[in-house]
């Protein structure tokens, strides 16, 4: 069975492509089938690190976006979707205009939001309406991002206004943040999270000794919140 998971958040910055990225590297080394689909025109993050997964989606076209639903038919696999900042609203009409959540009720197809979101009130706010709308209708997943903060009171406050546990649809993890310098020297170096592990070939740039322990702990981290999440979602 084949689960389309968004993976969004209205406010930019948040590490929305972090977690796409995350997730493709987590289906890789456990051999997961999966595709990746980049919604974000303008930086096409997904795609420049997992070029060979990931293919390009126009969500203002809907014969683009309805190769999600053709993708998740074709064959058992996760289908993981880059959401841009401000994008719910070409989302929306797609999925109202052609009744799609129905559409997957009916073909047992999971839908899961993975909503990622940083610990400022914008963020807090938009996912205060976002839930208004969608918490009766997705699987949703909240991920909040130590990488953007680390006081999430506000968000805390929101997920408990809409019962966020109380329930088999809503659920909330916590994304370890990496060392800023580390990150930046990843996406620097357009290295995948294998990439930035193991090369260490001197004849390339590469992290050093240190760098690269420092990004496997983390990701050791931030798989086994994966695995949970995964693990309490449809198939």
């Amino acid at each position: 069975m084949s689960t389309i998971h968004f993976v969004g958040g209205e406010k930019g910055g948040v590490g929305k492509s972090v977690v796409s990225r995350l997730m493709s590297q987590y289906c890789l080394e456990r051999n997961y089938p999966f595709v990746g689909l980049d919604a974000d025109q303008s930086h096409a993050t997904l795609t420049r690190f997992y070029a060979d997964f990931t293919r390009p989606l126009n969500l203002d076209v809907f014969e683009s976006t309805d190769s999600i639903m053709e993708l998740a038919l074709e064959q058992d696999q996760q289908v993981i979707i880059d959401l841009p900042a401000q994008s719910e609203r070409f989302l929306d009409r797609w999925i109202e205009e052609n009744g799609v959540l129905e559409m997957c009720a009916e073909m047992n197809i999971p839908v899961v939001y993975w909503y990622v979101v940083d610990d400022g009130i914008d963020s807090a706010n938009l996912i205060d309406n976002f839930m208004a709308k969608y918490q009766q209708h997705l699987q949703l997943v909240v991920v909040k991002n130590e990488g953007r903060g680390s006081n999430f009171s506000a968000v805390d406050r929101v997920l408990e206004k809409h019962g966020t546990n109380s329930g088999p649809t809503q659920r909330q993890c916590l994304l370890p943040g990496l060392h800023k310098e580390t990150m930046r020297k990843i996406d620097n170096l357009s290295f995948s999270f294998w990439g930035a592990e193991n090369i260490k070939d001197k004849a390339l740039d590469h992290l050093s000794l240190m760098e690269r322990q420092r990004t496997k702990v983390w990701l050791k981290k931030a798989y086994s919140m994966l695995e949970n999440a995964f693990s309490s979602l449809p198939n």
